[in-house]
């Protein structure tokens, strides 16, 4: 079944991406985040949320660029250099010698990466004959979306440490698409083992990359754990072991860093900030963010295929008054387009919806609905920084949708269950967020 169509009626500009950092010893091998949800799984390519990225794509995963950190900035990844044809249509990437792949106890390579590596990892996604294509159960949402089995004509193994991309047309953010999570690069002989053995289930439980951390084990629902990677092309990192503990509720992520369970909290409420700055045993570490929080309308359900319907819910919206309540003033702003604007895509030119109940009101009985109607809204128990504080922002929009005609009921789903329903297309209307890194 595709996936419903999800369209925003709110989009919100984050105005910061916020890590509360406790005072770690330099001398200290270990480390534990304290973070807001479970992985949906480890095959990143399936997936799209920044939980599952965090413990995949930016720990045991590269690519073959980087994205510098804290910036939209290309570096060298596993490819060492790279040239662009003068037509826009060639790309030639350089690998890097003896890159390591991860060895564990499921996993023993025979090889450095290599070429290989690089066409299964991006074949898999784009060729319908590939053996590793209807394996995955979730499809392959960012290169479908972004299209790329329709920009890119064909891959090609120059030597064992070149591979050329060749494309239809030119496409002026290819690079920095080829930094995004769903270009990680995986080990071929590690896909050939799974197929082999008939567990190619395994991919996504087990992962093997050539990052940093080596996955160690997932208990759901509790801890991510890994261990630093003494083989590590970039130099074998400080940490010998790194643990997310994974802790929904902001207040209790708060709680287990003053009490040095965790030395980093991710995503701490907007409005406990002022505070957590004023301890000197903490740290607040900010950053302009690349988000943008919306909430998203399954236009299969009707009344909301009514383009009507939806323009009201755009109108009912107050989204000063949940701008002020979720991220007090300054922490966010109101976003017009799915591009924030710290990213080069964003229009200036672009107006928002404005907050007019009347019209909500005239547009819902042009439809029909003078009566009003009823639907639902779906949010997961804790927050994250699209949506800090998941009852207070359900309320909001639940009293504003009142205010029209509209009885909206909500529901509250654990994060994988509710990214796996909302796919399924079973929801009317639930609280997403959006990163844009190459746009």
């Amino acid at each position: 079944m595709p996936a419903p169509l999800l369209l925003p009626f709110l989009r919100l500009l984050l105005a910061g991406t916020l890590v509360c950092a406790a005072q770690v010893q330099a001398a200290s091998d270990s480390l534990v985040v304290c973070t807001e949800a479970s992985p949906e799984g480890f095959d990143i390519v399936q997936y799209t949320a920044a939980t599952t990225a965090d413990a995949s794509a930016e720990t045991v995963f590269e690519r073959l660029i980087h994205f510098a950190p804290g910036s939209s900035a290309l570096v060298p990844g596993l490819a060492e250099r790279w040239e662009v044809s003068a037509d826009g249509l060639s790309y030639t990437f350089q690998l890097r010698q003896n890159v390591a792949f991860h060895r564990t106890a499921w996993f023993q390579p025979s090889r450095p990466l290599n070429a290989d590596d690089v066409l299964w990892s991006f074949q898999r996604q784009l060729d319908p004959q590939h053996p590793w294509h209807a394996l995955s159960v979730r499809g392959f949402p960012y290169a479908e979306a972004m299209a790329m089995a329709a920009l890119i004509e064909r891959i090609e193994k120059l030597d064992e440490q070149r591979v050329r991309f060749v494309l239809k047309h030119p496409e002026a953010p290819f690079l920095a698409n080829l930094a995004m999570g769903f270009a990680s690069i995986y080990s071929a002989e590690y896909a050939e083992q799974l197929l082999a053995q008939g567990k190619p289930e395994q991919l996504n439980s087990l992962p093997v990359g050539t990052g940093p951390f080596v996955f160690e084990r997932y208990a759901k629902d509790a801890q991510v754990r890994f261990r630093g990677n003494p083989e590590y092309w970039n130099g074998a990192p400080a940490l010998k072991r790194l643990i997310f503990a994974i802790t929904p509720e902001p207040n209790v992520r708060q709680q287990r860093l003053k009490a040095d369970d965790c030395q980093i909290a991710l995503y701490p409420r907007p409005v406990d900030i002022p505070a957590l700055k004023a301890d000197p045993e903490l740290q607040v570490l900010e950053l302009d963010s690349l988000l943008t929080a919306y909430i998203g309308i399954n236009t299969r359900h009707p009344p909301l295929d009514d383009v009507r319907v939806r323009q009201a819910l755009n109108l009912a919206f107050d989204k000063a008054t949940y701008l002020r309540a979720q991220y007090g003033d300054g922490g966010a702003s109101p976003a017009v387009a799915p591009y924030p604007n710290t990213l080069w895509g964003h229009d200036e030119r672009l107006r928002g919806w404005p907050h007019d109940v009347p019209r909500a009101k005239r547009l819902l009985a042009e439809a029909g609905y003078a009566q009003g109607l009823r639907l639902s809204i779906w949010t997961r128990p804790g927050g994250g920084p699209t949506n800090p504080n998941p009852g207070i922002g359900t309320q909001l929009l639940q009293a504003d949708l009142a205010a029209i005609g509209i009885q909206a009921d909500i529901r509250m789903f654990e994060w994988g269950e509710l990214i796996k329903r909302a796919k399924n297309g079973e929801h009317d209307l639930v609280f997403m967020g959006w990163a844009g890194d190459n746009g």
